[in-house]
């Protein structure tokens, strides 16, 4: 980035858990000329979660027995292991993978806040824009999270609630009575955590996420948060109200109302609002096609419409295929580089063991949520 207008293979956008992983596979496969563009620092998505925020999925040493730690992004390499705990916090995510870029000597640009993608014309690769100039590459992994654009205005009023993302740690907010709005992964973790607090909790939901039996974690509550929600259930603490579609937030005399079509709710406290966020792809949305409700992507996760921009990390879907998880997602990586290294006539030899270690999921048709019991 020292140089006038600097040519590089790869530019992948964003350095968290995605942007990581992907790059360690490009290097793992000899191939240098590449940068990763971080806005903040390295995992900060992860970094900046409530205090009490931990990972739904649950990390455990088992590498050694064909089985990768479901939040590893790195062959060889266990969070479980390293901090001894089953579900980390973000900022023991965030250390872990601040300890990959280290030891890998990753080249890690922080700071760098990317403005404007401009692909260039013929297929002759990318103009990227950021606050600190402008830089050129063949390809572009986009690899931004989706934590640093909350959802903050799915009704009117939406204005005066408290977005979970917005929040340190449940600890400081005073009060001893909350309404949550939105039952799945993010209000069931702050309703669960306002109650180990010893609050009481009106949870609201759309759809009653806590009763959806689908075998899809992407769908349905992971076994690790319906745990959580019925320790606070059975204790009291927490009120299950489904079925509401919640239409509006007005200030009243000494607190808030919360509205649906059909009840009103009222609380003395700011409503927490736990609407979930949007892809990050709504940055670069003209180099997509979404006439499908989501980003179309090629098999090998390419733009459709925007050859040589790839896409990695939770915003990647196929058809019913949602990859937000990151135990999905890292099995795209090695496609998307595999692609790359096709391009850059690059031996791809060494790919082979991340086929062996079911890193390299090219066949999506194999996907099946189905269980027996």
């Amino acid at each position: 980035m020292n140089t006038k207008n600097p040519q590089f293979d790869v530019v992948i956008v964003g350095a968290g858990a995605a942007g990581i992983g992907c790059a360690v596979v490009l290097k793992d496969l000899g191939i240098e000329n590449f940068v990763i563009l971080e806005r903040h620092q390295v995992g900060a998505s992860f970094s900046r979660w409530p205090e009490e925020m931990r990972f739904i999925t649950p990390s455990f040493p088992s590498h050694g027995f064909g089985l990768l730690d479901l939040n590893s992004v790195v062959l060889k390499t266990s969070p479980a292991l390293t901090f001894r705990q089953e579900h980390l916090s973000g900022k023991d995510y965030a250390l872990y993978l601040e300890t990959i870029a280290e030891y890998l000597e990753l080249p890690v640009k922080t700071e760098t806040n990317v403005e404007k993608i401009e692909a260039l014309p013929q297929c002759k690769g990318f103009v990227i824009q950021t606050n600190r100039g402008e830089l050129r590459s063949q390809f572009v992994i986009w690899a931004a999270g989706e934590f640093q654009y909350p959802r903050l205005t799915p009704f009117p009023g939406a204005d005066l609630c408290i977005h979970n993302s917005q929040v340190r740690s449940w600890s400081e907010l005073e009060g001893d009575e909350f309404v949550v709005i939105g039952g799945y992964e993010s209000g069931v973790d702050a309703a669960s955590n306002l109650a180990a607090l010893g609050k009481k909790v009106k949870l609201l939901d759309r759809n009653s996420s806590w009763l959806n039996l689908d075998p899809d974690p992407s769908i349905s509550l992971s076994p690790y948060s319906l745990m959580r929600l019925e320790i606070a259930y059975s204790m009291g603490r927490v009120e299950l109200i489904g079925e509401q579609d919640i239409k509006a937030v007005k200030a009243v005399e000494n607190g808030y109302m919360v509205e649906s079509e059909s009840e009103k709710w009222f609380s003395s406290t700011a409503p927490i609002l736990c609407t979930g966020f949007d892809t990050s792809l709504k940055q670069i949305a003209p180099m997509f096609d979404w006439s499908n409700g989501h980003a179309a992507l090629t098999q090998e996760d390419e733009s459709t419409v925007t050859p040589g921009l790839f896409v990695v990390g939770p915003s990647v879907r196929h058809g019913e295929l949602i990859f937000c998880f990151i135990y999905k997602f890292r099995q795209r990586f090695a496609v998307v580089v595999n692609a790359i290294a096709q391009r850059l006539e690059i031996d791809t030899t060494p790919l082979e063991v991340y086929r062996r270690e079911g890193l390299f999921l090219e066949d999506l048709s194999c996907c099946d949520n189905d269980c027996i019991c």
